[in-house]
């Protein structure tokens, strides 16, 4: 644990509530950062964020990291940095900000009276730097919330705060007008004040990237784009030399050259081969690729996340790791434990469904006492996808099964949705739809599949079902059934090729060509989790499966229910679906398309021009996701965000028209959502209840309990906690109180105080001090 206050945990969600793209800062730094294997370490491909919103799971992982500052990646924010240490023209500067760009109302300071001015741009564009002045504009970012690196006092937002002020309320600037308002500020800067030297003045390094001396050409060519060579003095114009030569030797030479010629004092010695002759004299030491690539930071140059700055690292990439075979087995270790975040609710625009969708979901809702609109959608979704198993095909040959899971407690009514699904699957005759509701082994699912290979198999006790498969001393018959899972779940699109027996005509080879399997599991909440513990989450066996998790176990009853049985406009979608596209050949017949040999020609659901723009937006943002929390266990579900997307859009255009499915924006815009949600909830839940060995399963249960009670005496917690012996009791108790996550304190009660545990609540949780607004 760490006293470092977690200013992402403090204010990140409010932030990105309001619309601002945050990022992660190193504590102590002003530099972007991330928290793996224990310890912090730069961001390199923090600038991703510029160009998109910041999903709330991200924040949900940041938000642990211990000593986390909050940094705002600029683009649609627009930053007018002050850089000035006198108070007076540093104020002079800012209302002359006022009156070309507009009143804003949030001013951040750091060091006074250096100030930053927050605007809000009509159309993002580059920003750029007149020392010491600077746009902050897209592709960078300033720090919002933090510890001063200098100050050692938190940033200062002495009238509104960002987390007050939604980025919609912010005055608007374009780029000329911040333009206009940078070159009048200059001229007020003195000349004793501007810096017209790459390095005279030049405030202490704080480089974060690559220090090793060599780089690579393409990146040494875009940072000296960014350095100015206009009347520079000669030592500096060797500096720069020699740490190009040191960089990348004499294939630097021509950007030496070009870079030197751009001088107006080029060829005034009346040589023209001067930079051939100092580049021949270079001797570089003490210099190299970072103090190019700082030089060029320092006037705004942003590295393309593309590019390798490290000339070491780029000819190591070429070769095999001489540990990759060790490092692959080196777990991931545990993030800090976090505070309890706010219930995790169910955006209602996720409901919004239509075509068969909503038949079912209104059905589903209408007919049960306890309605679980969301359990009812993962129902539905899974249901569909089964019934257009192998009929339909996305435009990169995805099919429809989906794996989900439902989870709500005892009594909730949960098991509705599945036995409604049955319901209608008999009510449109098509019940050899329908698989078991227990897998009993892998031998009888393939069983199963083979008599017919779409199928939807819904499981009630979900999680005792986990358990049971992914415990380590499952029966080979049970441990089977997961990996049959996995092996199906990738196999939709092409034969599935079961294993070889030496007896053949005991144990022929199972052959299935394009099996869909469809999984809807039913589960109270504490089984789940618990089967997740050991690894299951971080090597990606619970990727594949969308979680439904219920914001209300008992929701308000109806008192009214509709009857069960299928309205006909529903039991007709479905047999619409499972009809096909009409006039489109499958290879056979309808009863011949779904023999488990017969050769599949599915239909190609096409794609709207605005759908695949939304589509190519989620796979670089699924990319992006990947890249920005590598090393985490939470690459294993980002692996699959693009993938469930395009199936769950598909899904919704089969839905919508089985006839004639056109994938809408709408539907990719539906899709991600849903998915992003089902991502952020089991990230958000593991955290807290999810352990990795029996101690830190113990820590967390502890806590849950008090946070459960949220105030409770020593003697009831010492009742609820009698699975832990007095010694691991104990321990725990202090860890808890020593960590800041629980306060211990005496409550008057008789004649002898009482001890009380309450779970601290954000931001006491995570440090004890609230930062200065």
């Amino acid at each position: 644990m760490t006293d470092a206050p977690s200013f992402m945990a403090d204010y990140g969600e409010r932030l990105v509530d309001n619309g601002y793209s945050v990022i992660p800062i190193m504590p102590g730094t002003k530099v972007p950062g991330r928290f793996t294997g224990g310890e912090w370490s730069p961001y390199p491909d923090w600038t991703r964020h510029c160009d998109r919103p910041t999903k709330p799971f991200e924040v949900d992982i940041w938000r642990r990291w211990p000593g986390c500052g909050v940094g705002i990646a600029t683009g649609a924010v627009v930053g007018i940095d002050i850089d000035i240490l006198d108070g007076a023209l540093a104020i002079q500067i800012a209302e002359l900000a006022t009156s070309m760009l507009g009143d804003t109302p949030c001013l951040r300071i750091g060091r006074a009276p250096k100030r930053l001015l927050v605007y809000r741009a009509a159309t993002p564009f580059a920003g750029r730097k007149r020392h010491p002045l600077e746009l902050l504009a897209r592709g960078q970012q300033f720090v919002a919330y933090a510890v001063h690196p200098d100050t050692g006092r938190p940033y200062e937002w002495p009238e509104d705060s960002l987390v007050e002020t939604p980025l919609s309320r912010l005055p608007v600037v374009d780029e000329a007008s911040c333009a206009a308002f940078l070159d009048a500020a200059w001229q007020l800067v003195p000349d004793e004040v501007r810096v017209n030297s790459i390095l005279a003045d030049a405030p202490t390094s704080t480089w974060r990237g690559p220090s090793d001396p060599k780089g690579t050409r393409d990146a040494i060519a875009a940072a000296l784009a960014w350095l100015p060579n206009d009347d520079l003095p000669g030592n500096e114009w060797i500096t720069v030399g020699a740490a190009i030569k040191a960089a990348i030797g004499e294939e630097g030479r021509d950007l030496w050259l070009d870079w030197s010629r751009r001088s107006g004092k080029s060829g005034q010695s009346g040589r023209s081969d001067t930079p051939e002759r100092r580049w021949a004299s270079l001797r570089p030491h003490s210099v190299g690729a970072g103090k190019i690539y700082w030089l060029a930071e320092q006037r705004g140059w942003v590295p393309d996340p593309a590019l390798t700055l490290n000339g070491t690292a780029a000819e190591q990439a070429t070769q095999p790791h001489p540990a990759a075979g060790l490092l692959a087995k080196v777990a991931v270790a545990p993030l800090p434990i976090a505070p309890p975040p706010k219930p995790y609710r169910v955006p209602p625009e996720l409901l919004q469904v239509d075509g068969t969708l909503k038949l079912f979901l209104d059905y589903a809702t209408s007919s049960a006492v306890s309605p679980q609109p969301f359990l009812s959608l993962g129902a539905a979704i899974c249901l569909v996808g089964a019934i257009a198993g192998r009929r339909y095909r996305t435009p990169t040959d995805l099919r429809s099964n989906l794996y989900a899971i439902g989870i709500a407690d005892s009594g909730g009514g949960k098991d509705h949705a599945r036995r409604c699904a049955k319901r209608a699957i008999y009510a449109a005759g098509l019940d050899r739809y329908l698989g078991g509701e227990d897998l009993a082994s892998s031998a009888g699912l393939l069983t199963s599949l083979q008599r017919h290979p779409a199928r939807l198999f819904q499981v009630d006790e979900f999680g005792q079902f986990l358990k049971l498969v992914l415990n380590a001393r499952a029966p080979a018959h049970k441990a089977a059934i997961w990996s049959e899972l996995t092996k199906l779940y990738t196999s939709a699109a092409e034969p599935y090729i079961g294993a070889e027996y030496a007896d053949q005509k005991a144990r022929p080879r199972v052959t299935i060509e394009q099996p869909c399997a469809c999984i809807w599991g039913v589960t109270v909440p504490g089984p789940f989790w618990s089967a997740l513990e050991g690894g299951a989450l971080a090597d990606g066996s619970i990727a594949r499966f969308l979680v439904f998790l219920t914001d209300d176990d008992y929701p308000e009853r109806n008192e009214a229910p509709a009857h069960m049985d299928p309205p006909p406009d529903l039991v007709a979608a479905l047999q619409g679906i499972a009809r096909g596209v009409p006039g489109h050949s499958h290879g056979g017949n309808i009863a011949n398309a779904m023999e488990s040999s017969a050769p599949i020609h599915a239909y190609t659901v096409p794609m709207a021009r605005d759908a695949e723009t939304a589509m190519a937006r989620v796979r670089r943002e699924a990319t992006d996701l990947l890249r920005s929390h590598r090393g985490t266990h939470a690459t294993a579900l980002f692996g699959r965000y693009a993938e469930n997307t395009a199936k769950l859009a598909m899904i919704a255009a089969v839905s919508r028209d089985p006839a004639r499915p056109i994938t809408q924006a709408a539907d990719i815009t539906w899709a991600s959502a849903l998915v992003e949600h089902c991502i952020g909830t089991l990230l958000r839940e593991a955290e807290r209840l999810v352990s990795d060995n029996d101690t830190e399963a113990n820590h967390k249960r502890v806590l849950e309990i008090i946070r459960t009670a949220g105030e409770i005496s020593r003697n009831a917690l010492v009742r609820k906690t009698q699975f832990l012996s007095k010694r691991e009791r104990e321990e725990i108790f202090d860890a808890l109180v020593e960590g800041e996550l629980v306060a211990r304190s005496m409550k008057p009660s008789g004649t002898k105080p009482t001890t009380i545990f309450t779970a601290r609540s954000t931001p006491e949780a995570t440090g004890g001090k609230e930062a200065s607004p």
